[in-house]
């Protein structure tokens, strides 16, 4: 069943796209609009804006836009009964449950209380005879009864079974258990403990739900960290341990640790602001959500050459993200976790106010591939580190770091400066050549979205792009439009929209554009956002309603008369071809 369109509304109404915006990106305020960066792609100048009396957001980058629940699916990554839900829980109603499709809906609510319930099952285990060693090993690395609860740590017993028939105890059978990736299966049919042995990180999003599990092995056993497998409510590269509790840090910054450990350590220690990947390498999806929380993330990767690799591969998928990165030079530890241990959290805290911008940390990364003495091995370096400084984009920044290698190499800054120079000409060159061969290569059509949708009569499509907006803004203008119906549109899509917003004004409900996002696809309300951001003048409205229709009825007249033109020319063609 349908959910009832009186339910989506009201929680449209009760939820000011500002308000569930800023709990996301940061807005600021300007000209009668509110403007922050773009959280669906890597930016560095604002082009995300939220206009608060449309109650829609438009980013002029990506050309992405909607209302308020459109939002939250694209950010949540949620399916649209998700997003609804999610609203409803920060409006305070009650969601309708019963009106939904109860198949799907009970697996993923029957998914996170079996994961909840399992990590009620590891914790209560690690407090017992069978989870002594479990404990004794959180115990050794400086863990508090505090901080094991505060985080729901737990213990796997080296059982096959014994998390199976726990939950069977719950209710939860063995279908359950493999979908939740709590349990696998063998050849023969049957099913055993995914976690064997290992002390238990429960993984929770955002919402406050557990959505999966990872567990650290005692012993020799491979691999060292088990992660739950992706499921219904679990996606390893789109969630990130402990941010759940990071999004609320006063510290002006996130630290990007390697693991659980790091993490909840630097949390011990005061340091609210920590977070660390699930099992894989950051992602661009990471550092999408990252940037949703914070301006500058700190990498506080091990010193090794895993961690340098790993650092190198997530600079640049964080500054494409928009980010300031910093790089933490560990020194005296192998990681956060056993410099804390050894130093203390105050040594800590000035290790994170030294940390490197993330040139200065590529830089030294490269010059310890050089031998300074050799003269040729110098002079490598030098070119080198202009062709990594071409990249920036600021030449004050270039300018400012080929001073700090001159100074390291002899050789002249404005030398330097000159090969910084003929390094980014040749990627412009090399850029040029890349989109002509694109240019002349043909390519197949997409589905047109937005400000990129191409129409076949584009003065006549603006005049009912107009119509729309108008309609939209005073829903009194659709007695304007007695007369006109969607076979006048030249576009298609538009004509769409125009027949669900007059059957709605038809039955005297609202229209704002969040209401419309069960109603439409996805292109349909980002291209009703980009007719929505452009401007209009409704204290005109009559009259611009009549000055649109005047110009669908012009466009319509010259297609027909072309239209009979072009029978004419063929119904001629016809007759000399039969006189032959």
């Amino acid at each position: 069943m349908a959910i009832p369109s009186a339910f989506i509304d009201e929680l449209v109404a009760r939820s000011d796209i500002v308000d569930v915006v800023s709990d996301y990106v940061r807005l600021s305020p300007k000209g009668g609009s509110y403007w922050g960066l773009c959280p669906f792609h890597g930016e560095k100048t604002a082009s995300f804006h939220v206009l608060p009396d449309r109650q829609i957001y438009h980013c002029f980058g990506c050309s992405k836009g909607g209302g308020v629940i459109s939002f939250v699916m694209e950010l949540e990554n949620l399916p649209y009964v998700d997003a609804l839900r999610l609203l409803a829980k920060r409006a305070g109603m009650e969601f309708p449950e019963e009106d939904l499709d109860e198949s799907s809906r009970r697996q993923r609510a029957r998914l996170l209380n079996l994961n909840k319930e399992a990590a009620r099952y590891f914790h209560s285990q690690l407090h017992l005879p069978v989870g002594r060693e479990g404990l004794e090993y959180l115990r050794g690395r400086g863990l508090s009864k505090g901080t094991m609860t505060r985080f729901g740590l737990g213990f796997a017993p080296e059982s096959w079974d014994g998390l199976i028939k726990a939950m069977a105890d719950k209710g939860f059978d063995k279908r359950d258990l493999l979908d939740a990736g709590l349990a696998v299966s063998n050849q023969k049919g049957g099913i055993y403990d995914r976690f064997r042995n290992r002390v238990m990180f429960p993984i929770i999003d955002l919402r406050g739900d557990v959505i999966g599990f990872g567990g650290r092995v005692l012993g020799d056993a491979k691999p060292k960290y088990l992660n739950s497998p992706d499921s219904t409510v679990f996606n390893k590269s789109r969630n990130l341990f402990a941010l759940n509790l990071a999004k609320t840090t006063k510290l002006g910054r996130i630290v990007l640790t390697e693991g659980y450990m790091d993490t909840i350590a630097l949390y011990q220690a005061g340091f609210d602001c920590a977070v660390a990947s699930l099992g894989t390498a950051l992602t661009a999806d990471h550092a999408k959500l990252l940037s949703r929380f914070t301006k500058e993330v700190v990498i506080a990767y091990d010193g090794d050459a895993a961690g340098v690799q790993a650092a190198g591969r997530a600079i640049p998928m964080l500054e494409k993200a928009g980010l300031k990165v910093r790089v933490l030079r560990i020194n005296g530890a192998k990681d956060p976790d056993e410099f804390i241990r050894r130093y203390g959290p105050d040594a800590f805290s000035r290790l994170l106010d030294q940390s490197e911008n993330y040139v200065e940390y590529n830089l030294r990364q490269l010059r310890s591939r050089y031998d300074l003495t050799d003269p040729v091995q110098k002079t490598e370096f030098a070119r080198a580190a202009a062709e990594m400084l071409a990249e920036m984009e600021s030449p004050v920044e270039r300018e400012v770091y080929a001073g700090q290698i001159s100074d390291l190499t002899g050789v002249g800054k404005s030398a330097l400066l000159q090969e910084i120079q003929r390094s980014r000409d040749q990627r412009l060159r090399s850029a040029k050549k890349k989109q002509a061969r694109r240019d002349m290569t043909p390519v197949t059509q997409v589905q047109p979205r937005a400000r990129n949708m191409k129409y076949e009569n584009p003065r006549s499509a603006r005049a009912e792009e107009g119509i729309l907006r108008l309609l939209i803004l005073d829903g009194s203008l659709l007695e304007e439009t007695e007369g006109l119906d969607t076979q006048q549109f030249s576009s298609p899509y538009l004509g769409k929209i125009y027949e669900v917003l007059r059957h709605r004004l038809q039955e005297g409900r609202a229209l704002q554009l969040g209401m419309l996002e069960g109603e439409l696809k996805r292109e349909e309300i980002e291209l009703l956002a980009d007719i929505l951001n452009q401007p209009e003048a409704i204290e005109n409205g009559k009259k611009a309603m009549a000055d649109y229709r005047a110009i669908l009825d012009t466009e319509q007249m010259k297609k027909g008369a072309a239209d009979e033109a072009a029978l004419l020319a063929a119904r001629e063609k016809y007759r000399q071809k039969k006189s032959i």
